[in-house]
């Protein structure tokens, strides 16, 4: 179930009809990386993509080294499977466009759409009324934002032609994911009539349609995985649909499984051996000679060998509770020289080639 990093064999997509893609994880996980990084991915066969921000943190802009984003569509990258280090095939490259949602402005939007208020709506603004309500009622902000990823996946240009292949949602972390995914159908058990309630309806019948997948971000360290997953079983209980699973910042075994399960013993002799095997102590490399200079390091390598054991084993235990959730599941590497551009795009790649996008 599980792909790894680097698997180069083209398959199939695993989400073939998903047109709302919604990412979510815990703080510190890279969830809004992976949800650019899955944006790229959809849209390198040549298809056009809108990757939404909802918390207004302006992280997409910073990834993609632009200017903060306004409240409107603007494309913000062009891309190719060749971008990606994939094979080239028929068709041009793709467009990323992005929005970051400024709750205010979307209220008046939705005055105007559903309540034709027009100049009023702007006069609400000026007393204060839409920060009174988007503050006051927290759920009218999770409407507009759920709406607004809504609207634009079934949005049709005048040809009749979907406006967007895919919609890539950056959704907020996975503690408070499910209400606020959830919080149009509350909203629609309120106003049993109506603009709200027709609009509610509308977003809910898209949340919980096979047109969305709500897919995980987490690290494999236990907080982040048990908060993914209690996160799936509360998808599952409200009845969203759940997606996959990316493993981010997944790091390479430096010792293979024989010297994970020696560490414990006592190598202190065979390790000063190969050091010594190795050339440390110089040309004369008399015993006293090698002993002297690689007695300092012993402690220190051994202990090395120690944490990346236990870390090996951990994320071993990890990695087997993440399998018992028996979802799809993406394996992204740790980029040590940290994210920048290439490096999304290299996410990008990985994701593709494992069948995410």
């Amino acid at each position: 179930m599980a792909r790894t990093p680097g698997q180069a064999a083209r398959r199939d997509p695993d989400w073939e009809g998903v047109r709302l893609h919604v990412v979510s994880g815990k703080g510190g996980t890279g969830k809004t990386t992976l949800a650019a990084a899955l944006a790229l991915a959809l849209a390198a066969d040549g298809g056009r993509v809108l990757l939404i921000e909802v918390e207004g943190r302006q992280g997409v802009a910073e990834l993609f080294g632009i200017a903060a984003l306004p409240y409107e569509e603007r494309r913000i990258a062009s891309v190719s499977r060749a971008q990606l280090g994939l094979p080239a095939a028929e068709g041009g490259p793709g467009e990323v466009f992005a929005l970051a949602i400024d709750t205010e402005l979307a209220l008046l939007e939705y005055l105007e759409m559903f309540y034709k208020l027009g100049r009023a709506g702007k006069a609400l603004q000026k007393v204060g009324f839409v920060d009174f309500a988007t503050t006051i009622a927290p759920g009218v902000r999770d409407v507009l934002l759920t709406g607004k990823a809504c609207e634009a996946t079934r949005r049709k240009d005048p040809d009749g032609r979907r406006r967007y292949d895919a919609v890539v949602m950056d959704a907020p972390p996975t503690g408070r994911l499910t209400r606020f995914l959830n919080v149009n159908a509350e909203v629609a058990g309120l106003a049993r009539i109506g603009p709200i309630h027709t609009q509610a309806q509308a977003v809910m019948r898209v949340l919980k349609s096979p047109e969305t997948a709500v897919h995980l971000v987490t690290l494999l360290e236990e907080m982040p995985v048990q908060e993914t997953v209690d996160g799936i079983e509360e998808l599952r209980e409200a009845r969203l649909p759940v997606g996959g699973v990316m493993v981010n910042m997944v790091r390479p075994p430096v010792l293979d499984a024989a010297a994970v399960a020696a560490v414990d013993g006592d190598h202190r002799e065979e390790v000063a051996l190969a050091l010594g095997e190795a050339g440390l102590g110089g040309r004369t490399r008399t015993g006293e000679r090698v002993r002297a200079a690689v007695e300092p390091l012993l402690d220190p390598l051994l202990e090395q060998a120690r944490e990346h054991s236990e870390r090996v084993e951990l994320e071993r235990a990890q990695r087997a509770d993440i399998q018992q959730l028996r979802l799809p599941t993406y394996e992204l590497p740790l980029l040590g020289e940290g994210v920048d551009l290439g490096g999304l795009y290299r996410l990008a790649g990985e994701l593709k080639r494992q069948g995410a996008a």
